[in-house]
């Protein structure tokens, strides 16, 4: 009974009022769960986040670290395709667009990268995220091109370089349905350093364009002043090719009193027909470098039809830039670099590296310049030593041993007698000969770049094997420095035809011929022992010598200066045009 009482006596256990303390505990164990779920994907996201932040800052070529900034985004917020689209100068476009997600046969399918319309367009005009469930749904979206891979989500972010807009990156088609806030976040602190990475990437390539430019003029320098053959033209434009990755290269020099401009040089993947392609320097970036001295630069020259390129004749001109050949003596000509329309626009780098090259191949002509006249010079000096060695020592010595043997010539046998005027007349040959010889040798640069002496015994060694014996020639006054050129080049034709009249007409056994020069006027006078002015000589050309004289407001007058009853009086003609 006692025991009995005592189980009767135990309270019966009472369940909780409608289990509310037990709900509370499984609500906040959830909510713990929940929240460690949170900060293990908030570390996991911080651990992939950074991990992108070392894969993208672990290269310096521009182009992997695009496509890894790619391939890192997709990763992070599990984006099925992704791409970057690098923004045209002047923010009229996508330049590039790199993809990850579609294969090479899908892409060759879909054809022409976008070119930053619709929806893409909206982010570069307005550089802020967008975050969109579904593509479809948005006005902005203008639709996919065929072969196109059905997209839905979509999340787009600027990427700032230096305060500036470079480019947008572009995700798709989230694995979990669509992007999150979470997503944006995290997408745009990788964006900030891929702005980082890809300033550092541009800096690279400009440093290492700019070496590139210095090596190219350092190696020109090196082939101009060496003797290897190289033409100097065509070595800038190769060289500027290469380095600037443009399609064509000319080097365009003007021409000589004219206001036409000449391409001298062509270095071209595409084509190399504008060699020697001659065009008016108006209205040009040619003519406008050559002129102002200042370099020129166009983003695309199909649109300027205001500015005629003479590129154009060949392909379609895209980006384009006229940069002048320099020099302390003023501006030799241009360097045009070109590529075709749709290539990637030159910057400010590229024209200032182009300027600077410019500038030194300039200097590098002119020193090859001035290597080749001293050259000239000293095979001019050697010619001359030569022709002075030739007439003072061998024609002397040969016109002795002619003149030793005509005094035995009267004492021997006549069969002796006769070869040794046989021998007599050899000499006399072999003395014309050494006289020509020494005219070409003074002479041989061409009336070009010979003085006014020069060219006149030029023209004596031209026309002396039409005559019967050597032509005297002396010289009076500085006639080299104050015969303008107009003028020498009228002296020289009537020099020739008075020459060859005195052949055909005047049967002269001498002839004389003497210039002279003032400061005030310039004389030619031609004497020699002919027949004097016969019937036989041609008037239609002394009309031709008193033209050449009087074009220049001289005179012109010949006459018989011996007697007229001898067989020969001779005649002497005076030529004399005062100079300015």
């Amino acid at each position: 009974m006692h025991v009995r009482a005592q189980h009767a006596e135990r309270p019966e256990p009472v369940p909780p009022s409608g289990g509310a303390p037990q709900v509370a505990l499984d609500d906040l164990l959830g909510q713990l769960i929940d929240h460690a779920d949170d900060i293990r994907r908030a570390h996991e996201r911080l651990r992939n986040l950074l991990a992108a932040n070392r894969m993208i800052i672990g290269d310096l070529n521009l182009p992997t670290v695009l496509r890894r900034i790619v391939e890192a985004a997709c990763q992070l917020v599990d984006a099925r395709y992704g791409a970057l689209g690098v923004i045209a100068p002047g923010r009229v476009g996508l330049t590039a667009f790199v993809t990850v997600g579609i294969d090479d046969e899908t892409a060759a399918a879909i054809g022409e990268s976008p070119k930053g319309r619709g929806l893409l367009g909206a982010l570069i005009d307005e550089p802020k995220p967008i975050r969109i469930a579904n593509l479809g749904d948005d006005p902005r979206s203008v639709g996919f091109p065929p072969h196109h891979p059905p997209m839905t989500s979509f999340l787009g972010v600027p990427i700032t370089v230096r305060d500036e807009v470079f480019g947008n990156l572009y995700l798709t088609d989230s694995a979990r349905g669509e992007f999150s806030v979470d997503d944006e976040e995290v997408v745009l602190s990788l964006a900030a350093t891929a702005g980082v990475a890809i300033e550092n990437a541009r800096l690279f390539a400009q440093a290492e364009r700019r070496q590139r430019w210095l090596q190219a003029s350092t190696e020109i320098t090196t082939h101009l002043l060496s003797t290897d053959g190289v033409e100097p033209l065509d070595l800038i434009a190769q060289e500027a090719r290469a380095i600037a990755d443009a399609d064509i290269v000319t080097v365009v020099l003007p021409m000589p009193d004219s206001d036409r401009l000449m391409v001298e040089v062509v270095a071209s993947r595409i084509s190399a027909e504008l060699a020697g392609y001659q065009f008016p320097a108006d209205n040009t970036l040619s003519g406008q470098a050559i002129s102002t001295g200042r370099p020129v630069m166009l983003s695309d020259a199909a649109h300027q039809t205001q500015v005629p390129m003479h590129l154009s004749t060949a392909f379609e001109v895209g980006p384009v830039m006229a940069v002048p050949l320099s020099t302390s003596n003023g501006v030799r000509g241009s360097l045009v670099v070109g590529r075709i329309a749709g290539s990637p626009a030159f910057d400010a780098e590229d024209l200032d590296m182009a300027t600077t090259f410019a500038n030194h191949a300039a200097v590098a002509l002119e020193l090859a310049d001035a290597r080749a006249s001293e050259q000239r010079i000293v095979i001019l000096e050697d010619r001359d030593r030569i022709a002075r060695d030739l007439h003072d020592h061998v024609i002397q010595r040969l016109f002795a041993a002619g003149l030793s043997l005509d005094g035995v010539i009267n004492i021997v046998p006549g069969p002796a007698a006769e070869r040794i005027g046989s021998v007599l007349d050899e000499i006399d040959e072999t003395i014309r000969q050494i006289r020509t010889s020494i005219f070409e040798l003074r002479g041989q640069l061409g009336p070009a770049t010979g003085s006014v002496r020069t060219q006149l015994l030029a023209v004596v060694a031209e026309v002396r094997p039409l005559l019967q014996a050597e032509p005297a020639i002396e010289f009076v006054g500085p006639v080299d420095s104050v015969v303008p050129e107009a003028v020498a080049a009228d002296l020289l034709a009537v020099v020739r035809e008075a020459l060859t009249n005195v052949r055909r007409h005047a049967g002269a056994e001498t002839v004389r011929i003497t210039v002279a020069a003032s400061t005030t006027r310039v004389s030619l006078e031609i004497v020699d022992d002919g027949v004097g002015l016969g019937r036989s000589l041609r008037r239609s050309g002394l009309a031709n010598l008193r033209e050449r004289a009087e074009l220049h407001g001289g005179a012109f007058a010949i006459e018989s200066h011996g007697d007229p009853l001898s067989p020969k009086p001779g005649t002497r003609l005076h030529w004399t045009v005062p100079l300015p």
